[in-house]
């Protein structure tokens, strides 16, 4: 399979404003905005889109229709996690996973979004040498 794009679309109870956030905290700019269907993209990113559908609108699937969005998750990897979580922390938005590094090889955080979305904000760490080889990988040499 050869894929021209990868988007995530989640239900919103406001997608003009689900996106506004994103835009506001996470960079992206709005392309499309129709009221009920609103499509986002990151400057550098345009084979990647997240866009936001009323979650009442008869396009959306009718077995979910009118549903608020449970355990979806938004991954941003980042170069500094750490200025991230301040910059993220000091604009007042509800941290739900403080930053931790983990023994696998992340640095991380994860705040809640708006629609019951949660974003994580990561940074590529060296893993636990001791944490690899008791999970069963051979620690990198060097």
């Amino acid at each position: 399979m050869q894929l021209s794009m990868i988007g995530l679309v989640a239900a919103a109870a406001d997608p003009t404003a689900s996106a506004a956030w994103f835009t506001e905290h996470f960079g992206f700019t709005v392309g499309i905005d129709l009221g009920w269907y609103v499509n986002t993209q990151h400057h550098g990113h345009t084979d990647v889109s997240l866009d936001f559908v009323q979650r009442d609108h008869e396009s959306w699937p009718a077995a979910t229709r009118g549903k608020d969005v449970v355990g979806t998750l938004v991954a941003f990897v980042v170069d500094d996690v750490d200025a991230e979580h301040e910059r993220l922390t000091a604009a007042g938005l509800d941290v739900v996973l403080p930053l931790v590094t983990e023994p696998w090889g992340q640095r991380r955080f994860q705040v809640a979004a708006p629609d019951g979305l949660l974003v994580e904000v990561l940074q590529m760490v060296t893993p636990d040498p001791a944490w690899l080889t008791a999970n069963g990988f051979t620690p990198p040499a060097g």
